[in-house]
């Protein structure tokens, strides 16, 4: 029995293009949607106009209280939006049960804090492929694709180094909130809830259905020299969920990752920890190796022990 069991005939697999077409649309319609709304909202507020916004996204960052409307929309118009995506896709598309009261069954504090510690060694591990990807060279004749990519990154960098240059402590639980909850729980209700099971569907193969989805993942992001590191952790975050047959889990890695990375962001900025986050020129071997050490034996622990037992239900996602 799968979790993400579909009642209608758009879900199947013969209507795959048909499907994605639909998907498509609905999700970027409700990101429009809601990223619209929350615009309307920023003028009342923070008392910033509409077209000092506008400069806002276009790198004038001098524009006060600018990090927190950058943060409502952020979170209005991406988390949520994708949450929302997600439960009008399921609900009125496919009519799709996703038995929560399953996956709540299949929670527990041991597989947790397991699920965490992958995370964590995976954190390592990425280091490394940050900087791998980070020396991507195009050929030649691709000069032109690459230096628009390269500026494209560092706009994203700028971007980044903005929404977490936080002044004050509301700031940085702001950003927790919105980087780590929202998106945590926002995407993997998308990815790993809906476009996973849908890709296991289409290429009747539960591997390809998580390295797809997580290349997707990475795909939408839109930052090209970091491909590689999220497509590695779309993945991670899927193979929690195929073996575990939860979404609690990958929701809780993803929150993990992302809450984590803002509070080291937050102390490297306060001096208390020695991070760049810039930096891509060096990467310490040791800990990713310490870290895929880490990665594989949690994996092959954690496959083990959610191993389904006699009379359970599928847990093909």
């Amino acid at each position: 029995m799968e979790i993400y069991e579909a009642q209608t005939e758009i879900a199947q697999r013969r209507s795959w293009l048909l499907s994605l077409i639909v998907i498509v649309l609905v999700t970027f319609g409700v990101l429009i949607l809601l990223q619209g709304f929350a615009l309307a909202l920023i003028p009342t507020l923070y008392n910033i106009s509409l077209e000092d916004f506008l400069g806002l996204m276009t790198g004038d960052y001098s524009v006060p209280n600018g990090r927190m409307a950058m943060f409502f929309v952020q979170g209005i118009g991406s988390g949520i939006g994708f949450w929302v995506a997600a439960w009008i896709i399921s609900r009125f598309i496919d009519k799709a049960e996703l038995h929560w009261e399953i996956q709540r069954e299949r929670f527990n504090a041991k597989n947790l804090l397991l699920a965490l510690v992958i995370t964590l060694g995976a954190m390592f591990v990425n280091g490394l492929l940050v900087y791998w990807n980070a020396q991507l060279v195009l050929p030649e004749s691709m000069a032109g694709i690459e230096r628009w990519m390269k500026e494209m990154e560092t706009q994203l960098m700028e971007l980044t180094k903005f929404l977490t240059d936080f002044q004050n402590i509301p700031e940085l639980l702001t950003g927790i909130l919105v980087i780590g909850v929202f998106a945590g729980i926002g995407e993997e209700m998308f990815f790993r809830g809906i476009i996973q099971p849908k890709m296991k569907l289409y290429t009747n193969s539960a591997h390809w259905g998580i390295w797809l989805t997580a290349i997707i993942f990475s795909a939408i992001h839109v930052q090209f020299y970091g491909f590689l590191p999220r497509v590695f952790l779309g993945a991670l975050f899927g193979y929690l969920y195929h073996y575990s047959g939860s979404l609690l889990y990958p929701i809780l890695a993803h929150v993990f990752n992302n809450s984590l990375t803002v509070i080291v962001i937050y102390l490297a900025n306060e001096g208390i920890v020695d991070f760049d986050l810039e930096s891509t020129d060096t990467v310490s071997y040791p800990a990713a190796l310490t870290g895929l050490l880490v990665l594989m034996v949690g994996f092959f622990y954690f496959k083990k022990i959610n191993q389904p037992k006699n009379g359970e239900l599928d847990q093909g996602i």
